[in-house]
């Protein structure tokens, strides 16, 4: 069973859903539309639920920059493993589309790489938002341009 809680942030309202082994699922856009919510979950928070809503206030405050929270999203391996190069991006740093590819060792797979970035269910949490373009400028982002260059902001990267 899928347990999803909407919860307040200096960011907006924020959307977390978790499985018994990790979180699934988080939505930067909660407040603006309705979460994508399937017949299998039920709106619950949980510790885990609550523990990644504290730490994700935590980093909006600027006192967190790693996140220690188990991930259960479903993806493909290639995905998979793309996420997972994300969560290497530290904090304060971007990457590109290129430069994720080749961290894979995917050189050639940029497209792939950048279609796995926008699939990522777990915003901020697997930081999607530092990859950028290979020319530096802001590229595409669920949450949107804005959310992505106050994230990139939050972290004192600023792009110009």
């Amino acid at each position: 069973m899928i347990s999803y809680e909407i919860y307040p942030s200096n960011f907006g309202e924020i959307g977390i859903a978790a499985s018994e082994s990790g979180l699934v699922g988080i939505d930067l856009q909660a407040g603006k539309r309705p979460l994508p919510v399937r017949q299998d979950w039920q709106r619950a928070s949980t510790h885990l639920t609550d523990a990644a809503s504290e730490q994700l206030a935590a980093y909006f405050s600027g006192e967190l920059k790693g996140f220690d929270l188990p991930f259960a999203a479903a993806g493909t391996p290639f995905q998979q493993s793309v996420w997972q190069a994300l969560c290497a991006i530290p904090f304060g740093e971007t990457r590109s589309y290129r430069e994720l590819a080749e961290a894979i060792g995917n050189p050639k797979a940029v497209r792939a790489v950048a279609r796995a970035n926008g699939a990522n269910p777990l915003s901020i949490v697997v930081p999607c938002h530092r990859v950028i373009g290979a020319d530096g400028t802001l590229t595409g982002y669920a949450g949107g341009l804005e959310m992505k260059a106050r994230l990139l902001a939050l972290e004192g990267v600023l792009i110009g």
